[in-house]
Formats: structure tokens, sequence, C-alpha cells
């Protein structure tokens, strides 16, 4: 069996170097949101809403638009920033944070969530210099282009200097 090294394991192009402000991507994957995530975890943080956990109710309400529960907005957001985060944060050393969060329009069952991210900030970090901190704004699309979520993050990623092979 052949050793191979840490950063073989990576990406290109995802070292603190590689986020230039402006920088946008158009993640790879998409991903069919379904009943399992919805459910679970909106039971796990006690989530009572009826939009979530009630599909008589919601299959005839305005809200559900006829198409039935609606997935918890933290479900969503999960989803897109996890689509994201084999460009983003694949050498990342910690999340710092994230906010902004908005979910813009209704996620059902079935829908299928793509991702895509902007760079809207890149700068050193005084604590430590293998790693810089990256912004980046994720929004997250259905399958027929509608945005459904839109958010940003704070991510401290390996600068390749100190972290790549050599």
């Amino acid at each position: 069996m052949t050793e191979r090294s840490l950063s073989s394991l990576t990406g290109e192009g995802n070292w603190f170097e590689d986020f230039t402000v402006g920088r946008t991507m158009r993640h790879a994957r998409g991903s069919t949101v379904d009943e399992v995530e919805n459910q679970l975890l909106t039971k796990l943080v006690m989530n009572t809403a009826q939009s979530h956990w009630n599909e008589d109710v919601m299959t005839g309400s305005d809200l559900g638009m006829g198409e039935g529960r609606l997935v918890f907005g933290l479900v969503t957001g999960s989803v897109v920033i996890g689509l994201t985060s084999q460009d983003t944060a694949e050498n990342a050393l910690a999340e710092l944070g994230v906010s902004g969060l908005r979910f813009t329009s209704p996620v059902h069952h079935g829908d299928t969530l793509y991702a895509y991210t902007e760079v809207v900030g890149a700068v050193d970090d005084d604590e430590h210099d293998d790693a810089g901190i990256v912004t980046f704004r994720h929004w997250g699309v259905n399958q027929h282009g509608t945005v459904v979520f839109e958010g940003s993050r704070m991510v401290l990623v390996k600068r390749r200097s100190h972290w790549a092979d050599r």
C-alpha cells in the first residue's frame, strides 16, 4: 500500500490563496430533500409548527400552495451549505459563523436544491499565519431556479503555503 500525503486527499483550488473576492461558483451536486431530513431535524429540535408535521392541514392551505408540508428552514440552509462544503471548506480549520440567513421561498418534500457561492471577503487572520478568513455568500435554488435560501458564512481556511506538501 502506498502512502498518500494529507493534502492529496483534498481538491485543487480551495486553499485560502484561491479565494479571491468576486469569485463565483456553481457547485456540482444537487440534493433532493426528502421527508426523512425534514421530519428528523424538525422533531429533534421540537419545532411543532403544523406546517412541518401535518400533511392534511398543509395540502389545502395557501402556505403549502397545495404541495403539502414545508421543509424546516434550517434543513434547507443545512442542505445548501452542505452542497458548498467540498468547494469552500475542504481545507477549513474552523467554521467561524453564519449570518444573514434568509429563506426566500418555500421548499417541499421532493424539491431538489442546488447551491451557488460568491467570495465576498478574504482577509488575513492575526491569530493564524497558516490560514485566513474567507467570507462566502451562499444561495440555494430549487429545481425551477427559484432562490429559496441566502446566507453568509465565515470560514478559517488553510493556506497552501503552509499546509500543502512540498
